[in-house]
């Protein structure tokens, strides 16, 4: 037999002449030729008939020993190839910056899966390019499928435009596809879910581990099979009965390479939905560890004897030029029916986790970690090596020697680096128990693997420690500590587009959402298992639906290591929500009025009309309302009323049917307020039109803040007016320690005192949903019982809110907003009964609903902003004022001109500013009321 070593050692002594670094190299040459010869022998020997006497055997070494000790040899050479290769490529400068491309097909920029391609090629020095078909890609398009790249990623829904458009034929070397199109035809649906390969080897399906129909939709749903003769049952184990997916991700067709992913999506039939575990954890669980290791195997062989099956139908058929480094990942779906030997029911070419369904988020985080598990795997291992490295170690010399193409020797150097890889995927096949061929022919790469699997399995074996491909199947120490207390990535629905986009490293974002979108749900993920993540507070919950309110809002998520005493927020992360105003159009040329009273979206009245109704109403039969819960409406200028896109929303007024509410100057307003004080008890939405008032009067808001008990403001008006305020109902407290309605109110009036029995005292009540006929009776009783029976009672009534599933809160259904709508009738019956002032903010509120500000309860129409109220009057005058209650929607402008008078008496000091033009709207309605002879 011929060896190679002569002939590499004079090839390697031209190659020193030429080049300084080809120590490596030479190595190389010298180890696969040692690596052959001891394979050869130890071959020959396990097949000769009588063995040489013990002493001699003695006197050798073990023939297992010289192999590895040779392969080692071999794995080092092929090692420093691999780090010469490197420094050659850092030496370069600039530094080469290998290109990939992105076909995501109809997956959005925002998608996270789209984030996470980006941000992992990226970090491992790739230039991004991304397109959405392989049709409209300039790359492939110039260069027929070929061209200056190294990856092409094609996302579901664009893997047919690759198909179509990527020349596998003419694919150089280096270049990598994550699509296989054998793997691709062999388990496409040939009818009725009858894989093609099966067809093709005219097989029932009975004679592999596998359902005959396993390649139809996955929406077909899978039948437990029955035990046929020729599974091998081994063991029936009657607790385990479970649906499993797992994960294979193939790297070769011929010779077949495939890896499994150690985590699983499991569904047993104690369960509903399906989970995500390690697949050793689970069996772990299921089998006790005497049998569980066993199951593990069986789930190798089944896959493996499953893809080895499909693939063969390829084999006959000529492989030049075919992608070395593209790849595949798939699901297989296994069944257990009381056997630890499962049977493959169905095969998807893509990773599918429907199990997960139930949950928004499940599946793709899921797939995501696969995702960036896999590119860590390829890309991180993936050395380019030039061509002339090819050359020298392709080919076949000699008659026995060690044929390897250029495409062969690729592939064996990739999967050595991939065994040395440190990664969640376990080699699925080879097969390290399969025998090698025969002695007659060379060895082929077939071989090679396998002697290279074995060498890492028995390496493993003698340090006592997994191998890399195995030590993710059992639960790693570090899994308990919170060793990297970042986020992986966050995940919302809608999906945010954040900017800056996300990185682990970067702990503030902003993302800007429509109008139309008025919840988000949330769900960071962090880096380490251990790693325990919750928003808004320490503990607060892993995965929250926010409201989003106009405007600004902010969402907070800590990263906290739980397993401390003290729960520490280790890292912080801010994420700032922004949702657009309603889309308006300037109004321009001839428009039309309409009006509005409930939106379609929520049909507060059935029966009644919802939307846009054009509107038309004559100013002079227009007179100053008598009330405050006056019927009305919302009216706007449309280009047409079919298309609310068409309206000048700014331009939007509540309009009282018959009459109009008096918009009170300051100076009016600050005479009628001289010497009277309001008294508000309520919750936060009375407290908005408080704050309201006293900037109105005051000319400013100096003090401000979210108060949850009893304030008392003594120096408004220059003085002359007083502002009392008692939040009720103090909700947080345990049920027996809240004070009752009577108890507030009573204190109320006693902090506020003295005060007088007429209208220059003002009692202001209500609430967003908390107020009912009862209260106003309890209002009655104790003004009686204090002497102030003459003072001026002003009813808020109910308003929209609780109407979004927020988690944490209560949320009234379609129905019980209806229920609300009624008993906000009653109570501006039993409020008129009593003589009292109401301001309907339900009828307000109703027909504006997505209007809300920030909130969890969605039922805030206002804001409270520090602001400098010289950029106050700049900046907010129009979309404040705008909405202010008016005679007509034609008088817009000009009362809006009076109030930009009105901000420039404001001082430049920093202050405060209520800001929302719904609350606004109720907020002039009561200061209408209170001063009704100076509106006139």
């Amino acid at each position: 037999m011929r060896c190679l070593l002569l002939s590499l050692l004079r090839e390697a002594g031209m190659l020193l002449r030429r080049r300084s670094r080809s120590g490596p190299l030479l190595l190389l040459g010298v180890a696969v030729c040692l690596f052959y010869q001891t394979l050869m022998v130890a071959r020959n020997r396990l097949r000769s008939g009588p063995q040489p006497p013990a002493a001699e055997v003695r006197s050798r070494r073990p023939t297992e020993e010289v192999m590895m000790e040779e392969t080692r040899s071999f794995i080092s050479a092929l090692e420093t190839l691999q780090r010469e290769a490197q420094v050659q490529v850092q030496s370069q400068s600039p530094p080469r910056r290998r290109r990939a491309l992105v076909l995501t097909g109809q997956h959005a920029v925002s998608d996270t899966e789209v984030q996470l391609y980006q941000r992992v090629l990226q970090q491992l020095h790739y230039q991004v390019q991304m397109s959405r078909y392989a049709e409209t890609s300039s790359s492939l398009r110039q260069n027929q499928g070929v061209g200056g790249w190294s990856l092409c990623l094609c996302l579901s829904s664009a893997e047919r435009s690759c198909m179509r458009r990527i020349s596998y034929s003419h694919l150089q070397l280096h270049q990598m596809v994550n699509l296989l199109p054998e793997l691709m035809e062999a388990f496409s649906d040939a009818g009725g879910g009858l894989c093609q390969f099966l067809t093709r080897l005219h097989l029932t399906g009975s004679k592999l581990p596998m359902m005959p129909h396993s390649c139809g939709s996955t929406n077909q749903r899978l039948q437990v099979p029955q035990e046929e003769e020729g599974w091998d049952s081994r063991s029936p184990v009657g607790a385990l009965d479970a649906t499993v997916n797992v994960y294979v991700l193939v790297t070769s067709v011929n010779p077949l390479i495939s890896f499994l992913h150690d985590i699983i999506v499991v569904r047993t039939n104690q369960e509903q939905r399906g989970r995500t575990i390690k697949l050793r954890d689970f069996l772990l669980q299921q089998l006790g560890s005497n049998i569980s290791h066993d199951a593990v195997m069986q789930v190798k062989r089944v896959t493996g004897e499953v893809l080895q099956a499909a693939v063969s139908t390829n084999q006959k058929k000529e492989n030049h030029n075919r992608c070395v480094l593209c790849y595949q990942l798939m699901t297989f779906t296994l069944q257990f029916s009381g056997s630890i030997t499962p049977v493959v029911v169905q095969v998807d070419v893509d990773l599918q986790f429907s199990a997960l369904s139930d949950d928004t988020f499940d599946g793709q985080i899921t797939k995501d970690l696969i995702l960036e598990d896999t590119l860590h795997f390829l890309l991180s291992s993936h050395t380019h090596l030039s061509s002339e490295t090819r050359r020298q170690y392709g080919g076949c010399r000699g008659s026995h020697g060690v044929c390897l193409s250029e495409e062969e020797f690729v592939l064996l150097f990739q999967f050595q680096q991939q065994m040395e890889t440190p990664s969640p995927f376990q080699l699925l096949y080879p097969n390290i128990s399969s025998s090698p061929s025969s002695s007659s022919s060379p060895l082929s790469v077939s071989d090679l693997l396998i002697r290279i699997s074995r060498f890492y399995e028995i390496r493993a074996d003698e340090s006592e420690e997994p191998t890399n491909q195995e030590s993710d199947l059992s639960s790693s120490q570090d899994e308990d500590l919170c060793v990297d207390p970042h986020l992986r990535q966050i995940y919302t629905d809608p999906p945010l587009t954040l900017t800056p986009p996300f990185s682990p490293h970067v702990k503030e974002y902003r993302a800007e959402v429509t109008f139309d979108t008025v919840t988000v749900r949330i769900r960071p993920e962090p880096v380490s298992p251990a790693c325990q993540v919750h928003l808004d507070e320490h503990r607060g919950p892993r995965m929250a639906n926010y409201p989003v309110g106009l405007g600004d809002s902010r969402i907070s998520i800590l990263v906290t290591d739980d397993a401390e005493l003290e729960h520490v927020a280790l890292t912080i992360y801010t994420v700032h929500v922004y949702r657009e105003s309603r889309p308006s159009l300037p109004m321009f040329g001839d428009h039309v009025m309409c009006s509005f009273l409930q939106d379609c979206g929520l049909m507060v009245q059935p029966g009644h009309p919802c939307g846009l109704q054009p509107f038309s109403q004559s100013q002079s039969s227009l007179h100053t309302c008598s009330s405050g819960h006056q019927p009305g409406r919302w009216v706007v200028p449309c280009l047409s009323c079919s298309d609310n896109r068409t309206c000048d929303w700014r331009e939007v007024a509540w309009q009282p049917d018959g009459c109009y509410h008096p918009l009170v100057e300051r100076p009016l307003l600050q005479d009628c307020m001289a010497g009277r004080k309001v008294l508000f008890i309520g919750d936060s939405t009375n407290r908005g039109m408080m704050y309201f008032l006293m900037e109105r009067v005051n000319s400013s808001l100096e003090d401000w803040g979210k108060a949850h008990d009893l304030l008392v403001y003594r120096d408004l008006n220059s003085g002359r007016t007083q502002v009392s305020y008692s939040y009720y109902p103090q909700f947080w407290l345990e049920k027996k320690l809240r004070p009752t309605f009577r108890q507030a109110l009573l204190q109320l009036i006693h902090r506020s005192r003295p005060l007088v029995n007429s209208n220059m005292t003002v009692l202001v009540v209500g609430g967003v949903q908390w107020l009912n006929s009862d209260h106003l009776r309890t209002v009655r009783e104790v003004l009686d019982r204090e002497s102030l029976s003459d003072v001026l009672v002003v009813v808020k009534s109910l308003g929209m809110g609780f109407h979004l599933p927020v988690d944490g809160i209560r949320s009234l259904a379609l129905r019980e907003i209806q229920q609300l709508y009624r008993e906000n009738s009653d109570i501006i019956s039993t409020a008129k009964h009593h003589g009292y002032e109401v301001i309907d903010t339900f009828s307000i509120t109703m027909g504006r609903y997505k209007e809300f500000l920030q909130g969890r309860c969605a039922c805030h129409f206002h804001e409270v902003e520090k602001i400098e109220s010289s950029i106050l009057s700049e900046n907010t005058t129009s979309s404040t004022n705008r909405t202010r209650s008016t005679k007509t929607a034609a008088e817009l402008s000009s009362q809006s001109a009076m109030l930009d008078m009105d901000q420039e008496m404001w001082p430049k000091a920093l202050s405060y500013h209520v800001r929302g033009p719904v609350n606004q709207v109720y907020s002039e309605i009561l200061l209408s009321r209170l001063c009704p002879k100076t509106g006139n």
